[in-house]
């Protein structure tokens, strides 16, 4: 493959700044544009050993002066000879030092070509790949720790057995429909069932924790409902720590949906504050109610808001009946504690009416200015998306894409069963668990399509 080289920590000013190159003679053209202190060439030192000297423009004047090393392939990161250049991390030194190794022969890297390289030449599968990505897109300590268990095959790990008790049955049923006539009796119909089944209890218990992997990695679209001037955007700001949302006494200053990120007990939301829901003559903010019955409509989590310092309004009924129709769990929220001079009962606002209404999953009382309550809240929301097992991080199905693949798998192993147990032709039971063993290749990348990796590797940024 022909040389490559990008800038690898972005285009701000930095302490440090480090440009990666990678392809077969990568070292030489290094030695362009890096002259060792010592005046050992480049491609004669030392591996892995960082070595201190001159940074080369394309005239050969020095730019800078820093630290180089060199990684021969296949031992390296993307299974071919690599070199990393560390200098001060001015954005002209870099442009100019990656400008001199585009005049030495090499090329500008694509989005994610590095780890593309590595995933070509079998220094990764295709989940240690998308675990990169995660890494660095990581929100939250749980997720990066889970990210850094996949990249070292975690996932992987949990997929080995279903693939070797799949190649089994496939290697035992190839010697029955390819030589019908030979007496061959190794096939044991209760042993391919027992490893199907097996199969199939991976695969399910894989499948299991989706939802997780999910909620790890994405975290949940959260949000906040509830009537004008209920403490909707002080709750948002109380949680972000800043002055996310415009608070202030006047009802309905909160016309259009406003979103922010938080860590709420452990547990990333995605929270969107939403316009207090009302009659309303006013047009502008009849569009602010209808946003936020769209937002509760598209929901994972809805906080339901009520000011906990002011009697019952009767609208209160009506809206909560809406949440607890919504389908979604919800949290029952009273604002306002440190103002209420009597704390309001969750069977003073609790909705009655027709169709089933789910009870809120817990009812916090809190206060958005004083904090007291907030870490109940916290306490709530974890309850309602546990970390699971520590000893999960890394085998957890983290996106639709892996989704997808171990269900269409588990269909097929579950066919494949069924073909067995109710006396259908071996290449019945065959064609079936192939079609698992693709499915498991794609979710790998043994058998992904060159438009499914593309897209992949389309989520890096340049110089990963």
């Amino acid at each position: 493959m022909d040389v490559i080289a990008a800038i690898a920590t972005g285009s701000a000013a930095t302490a440090i700044g480090i440009v990666r190159v990678s392809g077969d003679g990568c070292f030489a053209l290094c030695g362009r544009v890096f002259r060792a202190a010592g005046g050992r060439p480049f491609a004669a030192q030392e591996p892995r050993k960082m070595v201190f000297g001159e940074m080369l423009d394309r005239a050969g004047r020095v730019i800078d002066r820093g630290l180089a090393v060199r990684f021969p392939g296949p031992g390296s990161y993307t299974g071919e000879d690599c070199a990393e250049f560390h200098c001060h991390g001015s954005p002209v030194v870099l442009r100019e030092l990656l400008s001199a190794l585009f005049a030495a022969g090499a090329r500008q890297a694509q989005a994610g070509e590095f780890t593309k390289r590595a995933f070509l030449n079998g220094r990764m599968d295709l989940t240690q790949a998308e675990a990169v990505v995660d890494l660095i897109d990581a929100e939250t300590a749980a997720a990066a720790r889970n990210a850094a268990a996949q990249l070292d095959g975690g996932l992987r790990r949990v997929l080995e057995p279903v693939q070797e008790e799949l190649l089994e049955v496939t290697s035992r049923f190839y010697a029955v429909v390819d030589y019908p006539d030979e007496d061959i009796q190794d096939v044991r119909p209760e042993e391919i069932a027992a490893a199907l089944r097996s199969a199939a209890g991976r695969l399910e218990r894989l499948l299991d924790t989706c939802r997780r992997g999910q909620v790890l990695k994405s975290g949940v679209r959260t949000a906040i409902v509830g009537r004008p001037n209920a403490g909707k955007s002080s709750l948002l700001n109380a949680l972000a720590g800043y002055e996310r949302a415009i608070v202030t006494d006047i009802p309905g200053t909160t016309r259009d949906t406003v979103e922010e990120s938080v860590l709420c007990g452990g547990v990333l939301l995605r929270l969107i504050d939403t316009a207090g829901i009302r009659a309303t003559e006013d047009p502008v903010e009849q569009l602010g109610v209808e946003r936020s019955r769209r937002a509760i409509a598209s929901a994972e989590l809805v906080l339901a808001v009520v000011d906990g310092a002011v009697p019952e309004d009767p609208e209160e009924g009506s809206l909560l009946a809406d949440v607890a129709r919504c389908g979604v769990p919800w949290l029952l929220v009273f604002t306002k504690r440190d103002m209420a001079g009597g704390l309001r009962t969750a069977g003073a606002v609790f909705p009655a009416g027709e169709g089933p209404l789910a009870p809120p999953a817990a009812v916090v009382s809190l206060s958005s200015v004083t904090g007291e309550g907030l870490e109940d809240l916290g306490n709530a929301v974890a309850a309602l998306f546990p970390a699971g097992d520590p000893g999960e991080a890394g085998s957890l199905l983290t996106d639709r894409r892996q989704e997808d693949a171990a269900r269409r798998a588990l269909d097929a192993v579950r066919r494949a069963l069924e073909a067995l147990e109710t006396g259908m032709t071996p290449d019945a039971v065959l064609t079936d668990a192939e079609e698992a063993l693709d499915a498991l290749g794609e979710l790998t990348g043994r058998t992904a399509k060159e438009e499914i990796v593309s897209r992949i590797f389309s989520r890096f940024c340049v110089g990963k």
